[in-house]
């Protein structure tokens, strides 16, 4: 079997973007919530602020507050920040933010209604490609990484998984270096401990050139779940985040409230205190450096209120989210949202509706980073592999849509119409199919378009199976070379980097 082993300008060269459906393309046609509402979530959760506050604990965090002009209630750990700090914070938050790929090709530009799509974190176990279930590994973040650097509708690599075979002080810096090492497309994680977040750092300016080229371009970003729905700061995560901050790194605040468990059963009024977590984060990014490179982190997701249990899959879960990349934008500040999370334990059926329903939800809404978006199963407890290649084509589906139906005078094809039914009464020899069949349409690698002779012949595969398959063939032969050896090399001496180097190369 061919071992593939490529450069960055060779890969860059053999995987340009795709002209049908390319990353970046504008959402914003789908709008839940009217633009009346908008104003109105906006100014309850100005109220909520004001009137019921949010809970943080003595800490510098707090003070932060005070010396703001918070008013605090010390016996009830409440700060309670007033309408007029909130616009004027408000007034210097960055109204895009620039997560860069190792390669131009990879960048993102996160804000107004433009749409990318990629993988999500923190799953615990993985459904592998003899079809067991075990628990989730360094390596993975690796092996996930270099399938996803194939799949053209993954735009990012959020590191996935956690890895259970590493304690809380090994993973920061190995999480990051496997994702790297796996793909050139821009990588997001997070930190266990607030004092890694150099070490964190200090990976990045060397893959970058150093510390002004990082900050030109920041391959690396951070999610912070700074939170604790409702309404209460996790006084550890916060003093990651001032870390953070402080390192000048691109982060996510992220709130991932339940409607009916950690949030009101009405959904406006979860998007009411989503936002009010959000704006809170705001005002103390803002106060610690103004313009900060901030993403608004909206995870709303819902309670089965029969049982309890966490629900991504659902319609309700879709409206929240697109209901938050309205808000983003009424605001004026780039989303991290969320997509694909599907309550399946396996690649079947249900995971494709949930999916599907709410991928589109969120892109046609006009979310910016759509995480979540590949991978998967068990809410967000479970990834597979080969849904990672299923949700690429899906993916791909989503983004076509956003590109829409150009009209113009050629499009609307009069000339054409009439050559056709007065000659050969068909359209598919006509120079125009011809010229458009690679521009007009996708054409998804995986999802089966064969007759059904044909797909009997060739042994009556379901979409899984060609998926397994392909994930199989991937992980063979596709051995990225994402970190030149000179530069591994250095990473090695300076850190205590646990996936082995011969675990990047292919068998002798």
């Amino acid at each position: 079997m061919t071992r593939i082993r490529r450069g960055r300008d060779q890969r860059a060269a053999q995987r340009p973007k795709s002209p049908v459906a390319p990353a970046g393309l504008s959402g914003g046609s789908y709008r839940p919530l009217r633009e009346a509402d908008l104003p109105r979530i906006v100014g309850a959760a100005m109220e909520v602020l004001a009137r019921t506050g949010i809970e943080v604990a003595a800490s510098p965090c707090r003070e932060v507050f005070r010396a703001a002009g918070c008013r605090i209630d010390e016996d009830r750990n409440r700060v309670y920040i007033d309408a007029k700090l909130i616009e004027s914070c408000m007034r210097m938050a960055a109204r895009e933010v620039l997560l860069a790929g190792r390669s131009a090709q990879h960048d993102l530009q996160l804000g107004g209604k433009r749409v990318y799509m990629g993988t999500g974190g923190q799953a615990v176990k993985i459904l592998d490609l003899d079809g067991k279930v075990r628990e989730t590994r360094l390596s993975d973040n690796y092996d996930i990484g270099r399938l996803c650097d194939t799949l053209e509708h993954i735009h990012f690599y959020m590191r996935p998984v956690v890895a259970r075979d590493l304690s809380n002080d090994q993973i920061d810096v190995n999480q990051f270096y496997a994702c790297l090492a796996a793909t050139e497309k821009h990588v997001m994680a997070n930190a266990y401990l607030p004092e890694k977040v150099a070490e964190q750092r200090a990976l990045a300016e060397i893959l970058a050139g150093g510390a002004e080229s990082l900050d030109r371009r920041p391959l690396i970003s951070y999610t912070a779940c700074w939170t604790v729905s409702p309404l209460r700061y996790a006084t550890e995560t916060v003093e990651i985040l001032d870390r953070i901050v402080e390192h000048r790194l691109p982060v996510v605040i992220s709130s991932a409230p339940q409607a009916g468990a950690t949030a009101p059963a009405a959904l406006a009024g979860t998007l009411v205190q989503i936002t009010a977590e959000q704006l809170s984060g705001f005002v103390y990014v803002n106060l610690l450096n103004p313009g900060h490179p901030l993403i608004m982190g909206c995870v709303p997701a819902q309670a089965d209120l029969r049982s309890g249990a966490f629900v991504g899959g659902s319609a309700e879960f879709a409206l929240l989210n697109a209901a938050c990349a309205q808000i983003a934008q009424y605001l004026e500040v780039p989303l991290y949202n969320s997509s694909g999370i599907s309550d399946s334990k396996v690649p079947d059926a249900q995971a494709g509706a949930e999916k599907g329903i709410t991928g589109l939800a969120a892109a046609l809404a006009g979310s910016n980073y759509i995480h979540h978006s590949a991978g998967f199963l068990e809410s967000l407890l479970t990834v597979a592999y080969e849904q990672y290649v299923i949700d690429n084509d899906v993916n791909g589906e989503i983004m076509r849509m956003l590109k829409g139906i150009e009209v113009t005078e050629e499009s609307l094809s009069l000339d054409v119409i009439d050559e056709v039914c007065k000659g050969p009464g068909h359209f598919l020899g006509h120079a125009q199919t011809l010229a458009l069949m690679n521009s007009e349409y996708l054409y998804p690698s995986l999802l089966d378009r064969d007759s059904r002779d044909d797909w009997e012949r060739k042994g009556s595969r379901d979409i899984r199976d060609a998926a397994r398959d392909h994930a199989r063939k991937v992980l063979a032969e596709h051995w990225p070379e994402a970190i030149p050896e000179d530069l591994d090399a250095e990473i090695r001496r300076r850190f205590d980097i646990l996936l082995p180097r011969q675990a990047m190369r292919p068998a002798a």
